[in-house]
């Protein structure tokens, strides 16, 4: 029998479930009929749920373990229809076989578990029995049926999805295309780059080549809706002239808020974005409106409330672009990002940059480390001084003394490099000047400051995703991996960033593992004091994904360590722990035994019901893998006792 209180808070608790599926008010053309049908059944089962909550007695126990399993299922079927209601629309027709097996397997467990409740051994109406009837029987007629699939709209997208990027698609397929997907207007492609985002975003910053072949897509789709249809939806009347600059604010103004999309505004400010920026929770927020609150201390994310794992500000070039093309289409004259230039400095102050050029030129050690030291400071103090001293020449002549044999003179150019390099539109000239050898360089053989700065410098640099590739192939690293071992609090952290940022990156991922990464982020994970737990795991779930990766973590005995993180880590850890471990256990029944014996069902149930959305969504696919795998052992156990008892009987 289960006791009174975690009978109410179970019943609860599928009433919540069921209402937030209630909320959930609309779904992608493509899947509309299937998942309509699906939550408007799990709707019906509100009464099924008020009732039990009412009823005074314990339940029997198979009834309260039917309800406990339904709990399960029903989450699952509320991240399915979230996806059916906000995910890409071209993810949903070119993964429509392995969405429509999910909702199949899905809707034979509801009616499984929904069919071992009781409910005539329940206090319950007459009513509620036959409502419950009732949607078994429509499970039932929906088993294995799945609405016919717009076989055109498949193929027509898995050609362009196949085809190389560079290769013209035809037009008329083009406009097919977005007929059919919804995409006609720039709100539209605003919000499947979104839902494009949000998965790069769940996936911990580390999106698959399926992923960035639908932006690929999705690219296409604006351009063509831009060319073909540059001002469909504007006001009737509107013309393509557009204002000039003395009449943008008044324009803006006067636009009514509502006729701002909500995801060009900053969840700040409320203004439309002019810099937006993504910071490490995935949420993206106007530039200054974000620096203003790092400024002010604060340490976590605005919306979500998540402690921010870096300051790191990653420009969104995709909504900047939605946002310019969007104002176009309103006649508004895009907004301007705020811009720094070398006429910002003094007369004064620019001569004093010509001469530490000159000093940085000459063959004096000592003029030369002075210089250095001069310039670092300037960069460090504000934008237009960075913009100044890279406009004046500076990062060239930087680039060669990165090798000086002076180690002061080298911390002091790499310190500069990195200060300039905030700057991003300095970040390209410090990457052409040929810098990173000498960074990396720095990186192996300077003082302890020196290559803590140098790991820094690499992370400013890698926010750029061909930047990524190129320091991964220099030999950046097996250098980073080691600082990340041996260096100070300080340097094993700013190691950590650039090792996170880089591995993004599918390539540089087996390069950290043969650095032997693996074994120091363990070191990491297991040291009381390391203060490193949360950098460690967020490396972890990238590596986790690659095959060199989930053998290492598997031979390092990860499994006690991270049962122990979801049963008792921070949010952010707990889903990282998660997902490394549904990658270890992903055709591996022996993690996945061990996870068993060690306890982590009730954990990971724990987690289905209060973690983070990527925390419930890991902890599912944990759970149906353990469950399978029971259902194995069950079968197995079945056939090898009817095979001893045809033995026994011979």
């Amino acid at each position: 029998m289960a006791e009174g209180g975690e009978k109410a808070g179970l019943i609860q608790k599928l009433i919540d479930t069921v209402n937030e599926i209630s909320a959930i008010s609309d779904y992608r053309c493509t899947v509309k009929k299937l998942f309509s049908n699906l939550a408007r059944r799990l709707k019906l089962l509100t009464p099924l749920f008020e009732e039990i909550r009412d009823i005074k007695e314990p339940l029997p126990g198979d009834s309260h373990q039917a309800l406990l399993s339904l709990m399960e299922a029903m989450e699952s079927a509320k991240e399915l229809l979230r996806i059916g209601n906000e995910g890409s629309r071209i993810y949903l027709v070119l993964e429509r076989d392995g969405i429509m097996k999910k909702y199949q397997a899905l809707t034979a467990r509801l009616e499984q578990d929904l069919n071992s409740v009781s409910v005539d051994e329940l206090d319950i109406s007459d009513e509620v029995k036959e409502q419950v009837a009732l949607v078994l029987a429509q499970f039932g007629r929906a088993r294995g049926r799945t609405d016919p699939p717009d076989v055109e709209l498949y193929e027509d997208l898995s050609s362009l999805y196949h085809k190389d990027v560079e290769v013209v698609e035809d037009p008329a397929v083009l406009k097919r295309l977005v007929e059919k997907l919804c995409l006609t207007e720039i709100t539209d492609l605003t919000h499947e780059s979104m839902a494009l985002h949000e998965m790069v975003t769940a996936s911990c910053g580390d999106p698959d080549e399926s992923i960035e072949k639908m932006s690929m897509v999705l690219k296409q789709f604006k351009d063509f809706v831009q060319t073909e249809c540059p001002f469909k939806g504007s006001p009737p009347g509107e013309t393509s002239a557009l204002p000039s600059c003395s009449g943008q604010q008044t324009l803006i103004k006067n636009l009514k808020i509502g006729a701002i999309p909500d995801d060009f505004r900053c969840p700040i400010s409320l203004e439309l974005m002019k810099d937006p920026v993504i910071v490490s929770t995935g949420q993206t927020y106007e530039r200054s409106s974000i620096e203003k609150w790092l400024e002010a201390g604060h340490h976590t994310c605005p919306k979500t409330q998540q402690n921010l794992t870096s300051t790191a500000l990653i420009p969104n070039y995709v909504l900047r672009s939605l946002i310019a093309q969007w104002c176009e289409t309103n006649g508004i004259v895009p907004p301007k990002r705020a811009t720094h230039s070398a006429s910002a400095c003094t007369t004064a102050e620019l001569s004093m940059i010509q001469n530490l050029l000159r000093k940085l030129s000459s063959a004096s050690p000592d003029d030369q480390r002075t210089a250095a030291g001069e310039i670092r400071l300037l960069a460090k103090r504000n934008a237009d001084n960075r913009v100044a001293v890279a406009e004046a020449g500076a990062i060239p002549l930087l680039t060669k003394l990165l090798t000086a044999p002076d180690s002061r003179t080298q911390e002091h150019v790499v310190t500069a490099l990195l200060n300039l390099s905030i700057c991003e539109d300095n970040k390209g000239s410090i990457m052409s000047s040929g810098a990173v050898p000498g960074i990396v360089q720095v990186l192996k053989r300077g003082s302890m400051e020196a290559r803590e700065n140098a790991a820094a410098t690499l992370f400013s640099l890698s926010v750029i995703d061909e930047n990524k590739v190129t320091i991964g192939s220099l030999g950046a690293i097996p250098p980073l991996v080691l600082l990340l071992s041996e260096g100070t609090q300080r340097g094993k952290k700013d190691a950590a960033t650039a090792l996170f940022n880089l591995c993004i990156y599918q390539g540089n991922k087996g390069r950290a593992i043969r650095a032997g990464v693996v074994p120091t982020l363990m070191e990491l994970l297991t040291e009381p004091e390391s203060g490193m737990k949360d950098e460690a795991l967020a490396i972890l779930a990238i590596l986790s994904s690659h095959p060199e990766g989930k053998m290492a973590i598997g031979k390092s005995e990860a499994v006690p360590v991270l049962v122990e993180f979801i049963g008792s880590g921070s949010p952010r850890n707990k889903e990282n722990a998660a997902a490394v471990l549904v990658h270890l256990c992903s055709g591996d029944e022996k993690h996945l035994l061990e996870a068993q014996e060690l306890g982590v069902m009730g954990v990971l149930v724990d987690l289905l019901h209060h973690g983070t959305d990527r925390g419930k969504r890991k902890a599912g696919q944990l759970l149906e893998k353990m469950t399978r795998l029971g259902e194995q052992q069950k079968a197995l156990s079945q056939v090898q006792n009817h095979t001893l008892t045809h033995v026994l009987t011979i």
